[in-house]
């Protein structure tokens, strides 16, 4: 594990600090007029979920862990913990579905998706950026609707609803981006 400067955390980062794992979500650097800079940065637990701010002087070191990262396939869901199968060793890991949050629906049976560990603990887990759903109920095309901008309503196959552009209709496969949750292209 490699020691870092207080200043240069980012976002992403993954930190031992007082004994536990934590990610950086956020981090704003500080230079008041009086006294050294710091970073402000707001950290989450990979283990709990629970959330620290922390202010780290450019002086202080901190330890920066590497996850390892394996490409996982999705297999079921059960009581609230999703079940993942590495390919290659045919081993089963667990992880609770709040993971995900928000993005949740967007996982599909039998999707690849990458999950990071530490010393064989599977800690966290991230969709590919895209994923391809079905429209399942659209509104009708409005005539003379032709705002460069104009989008409408569309329930996905996965019971999400996501906003498409008017020439997407029922039946159809569309992309979705799994960071924002929007519509990306047609499929």
């Amino acid at each position: 594990m490699a020691k870092i400067n207080g200043n240069e955390i980012r976002p992403g980062n993954v930190l031992e600090h007082n004994g536990s794992l934590w990610v950086a979500v956020k981090a704003d650097h500080v230079k008041p007029g009086k006294g050294g800079a710091f970073a402000q940065v707001e950290l989450r637990n990979l283990r709990n979920g629970s959330k620290l701010n922390e202010r780290f002087r450019s002086a202080d070191k901190v330890e920066r862990v590497r996850l390892e990262q394996k490409d996982m396939q999705f297999l079921y869901e059960t009581d609230g913990m999703l079940v993942f199968m590495d390919a290659q060793t045919y081993d089963q890991v667990e992880l609770p579905a709040e993971i995900l949050g928000e993005r949740r629906p967007l996982l599909q049976d039998g999707m690849t998706i990458q999950i990071e560990f530490h010393e064989e603990e599977a800690l966290n887990a991230s969709l590919p950026q895209k994923v391809t759903c079905k429209v399942v109920e659209t509104e009708p095309v409005v005539k003379g609707q032709t705002a460069a901008n104009s989008f409408k309503p569309a329930t996905l196959d996965n019971g999400l609803k996501i906003m498409v552009p008017p020439f997407v209709g029922p039946d159809e496969d569309v992309v979705v981006n799994t960071e924002t949750i929007e519509y990306a292209e047609r499929a």
